[in-house]
């Protein structure tokens, strides 16, 4: 009998419920959106219970709508956001909404743990840098505002983790939430005494690590009526949406690249040790697969560069596609395509939000340079295509050192194009594959790993049924070289205009 295995993927927007049958084929997925909580410049939020509530509604319609008996979902598992503080009581009862990975709140807190250790050394334990956007700082946070929640607290959980208790009852984590908490030893893969100390956060409020492929436990009869699973289905803990998606794309082994080109974007690898880099400009995350690493570069606005591109001066080609019924991409890629490498000597730099990797400089700024007379407005666009790819390729760079990185799966919005493959083909100097299925590599991901926690999988090899190339895009020796010398002049701004970000900081 076919085996149907339930992946939940706890996004910051909402939840998508996807069910794959056991020969790697979507059968389908439900969406269910959640509000999110911004208020006080840079505090956000969410209700814990959104969560449950998604979960339940997507995992119920989902069942009905593909007409599968629950009793043949071989698995339910996970793939969420990271980097969140929910804390819980002994019931497993939210005593306040969790503050999730956007939230900056806790800048004292870093400034706390800097105290007893460096920038540097930190990374060396963590994989990343001590700032504020991860767990442990926030979970100081409560502690230092909010005592009496902190002292009811039981546990600090994650989205998915949390939703692993409500389905089966049991409190655990695995490494690469553990990671996310920034109090995770990469050497060990257990929580680090040394930072836990610092910190000065009690270590028996921190879940128990098990592998990701661990089974936390079957659906007790509570959550079976609330979601529709059949009572005693396996729960797999999966793992933190990026790392999962290092699986759904296939970067299971090392050397196994991926590049996830959204509105924001990151190149993800697999190690078998944590790349360090002298300028901290990666991370490193523990990966899904045991043993593993997910070495590391994210940038804040990627797509997102090219979509206000499209929003602030393509307005035109917003009208044509409306009325043809099509995309404005499509026009604006036709002006791209009249454009050469290098656009005419326009160089973008895409930090129209700061920016994290390779940077790490929130002053960062959005800028133009080589504009010319003879400018057109292809080579506008291109340089932002450019200017966003040449900034992943920096982190690609650092990935390098000590991989050999010749092929890159390309997943997101971005990949569509023709014409943004091959600037990433070229740029990169790599083959670009681009998978059937753009949008799903977190959910294949948690899926892959819950049909191996649960048995129905041997291995993480099973990946390759859910994966159909539908384009490979080769590099042009010619253009790869020309782009390195344009990579040159690209981190060149960047760098003469680095005190000039700072400088604007403190006057606007």
């Amino acid at each position: 009998m076919v085996k149907y295995i339930l992946a939940h993927d706890l996004g910051t927007s909402g939840n998508k419920a996807t069910l794959f049958s056991e020969d790697g084929s979507l059968i389908r997925s439900e969406v269910f959106s959640y509000n999110t909580h911004y208020f006080n410049d840079t505090w956000v939020e969410q209700d814990a219970d959104d969560w449950w509530d998604a979960v339940c509604k997507t995992s119920s319609s989902l069942i009905q709508s593909a007409g599968v008996a629950p009793e043949d979902i071989g698995a339910v598992s996970f793939s969420g956001q990271m980097m969140g503080c929910l804390c819980v009581d002994r019931n497993g009862k939210p005593l306040r909404p969790s503050i999730i990975w956007a939230d900056q709140r806790a800048q004292k807190q870093v400034l706390q743990i800097e105290e007893h250790i460096s920038q540097q050394d930190f990374y060396h334990i963590v994989g990343h840098r001590n700032t504020a956007s991860y767990g442990i700082q926030k979970l100081m946070w409560i502690r230092d505002n909010q005592p009496n929640i902190y002292e009811q607290t039981y546990k600090v959980l994650n989205a998915k983790d949390y939703i692993t208790y409500k389905l089966t009852g049991q409190f655990y984590t695995e490494p690469s939430d553990a990671n996310s908490m920034a109090c995770f030893d990469l050497n060990t893969f257990q929580w680090s005494e040394e930072l836990i100390c610092y910190a000065g956060i009690d270590p028996d409020k921190l879940p128990e690590i098990k592998p990701s492929t661990y089974v936390a436990g079957k659906v007790t009869k509570e959550a079976a009526l609330a979601t529709g699973l059949a009572e005693g289905t396996p729960v797999v803990l999966g793992a933190g949406d990026g790392v999962a998606a290092n699986v759904g794309c296939g970067s299971i082994a090392p050397g196994k690249t991926y590049c996830c080109m959204g509105t924001s974007a990151w190149i993800t690898t697999t190690a078998e040790s944590p790349i360090y880099d002298e300028q901290m400009r990666t991370v490193t995350w523990a990966h899904a697969v045991p043993g593993l690493y997910a070495p590391n570069g994210t940038m804040q606005y990627a797509g997102g560069s090219y979509n206000w591109v499209k929003n602030t001066i393509c307005h035109m080609e917003s009208i044509r596609a409306k009325e043809n019924k099509t995309s404005p991409y499509e026009y604006m890629n036709e002006e791209i395509a009249k454009s050469q490498i290098g656009s005419n000597g326009v160089i973008f730099l895409p930090y129209l939000l700061g920016e994290r990797a390779p940077r790490w400089n929130a002053d960062a700024k959005g800028a133009w340079l080589g504009l010319k007379p003879e400018t057109t407005r292809g080579d506008i666009l291109r340089s932002v295509l450019e200017g966003v790819t040449m900034n992943l390729s920096v982190c690609l760079d650092v990935l390098r050192t000590q991989l050999e990185i010749d092929e890159i799966t390309v997943v997101g919005g971005g990949a569509k194009g023709e014409v943004w493959r091959q600037i990433m083909a070229d740029i990169y100097n790599a083959k670009i594959q681009v998978p059937s299925l753009l949008e799903e590599g977190s959910s294949m991901g948690a899926a892959v790993i819950g049909g191996v926690g649960a048995g129905i999988f041997k291995d993480f090899t099973a990946i390759d049924r859910f994966i159909n190339i539908d384009f490979v895009q080769e590099p042009s020796p010619e253009a790869a070289e020309a782009y390195d010398n344009i990579k040159k002049a690209f981190n060149m701004y960047y760098f003469a205009l680095e005190d000039t970000f700072k400088k604007l900081a403190k006057c606007v």
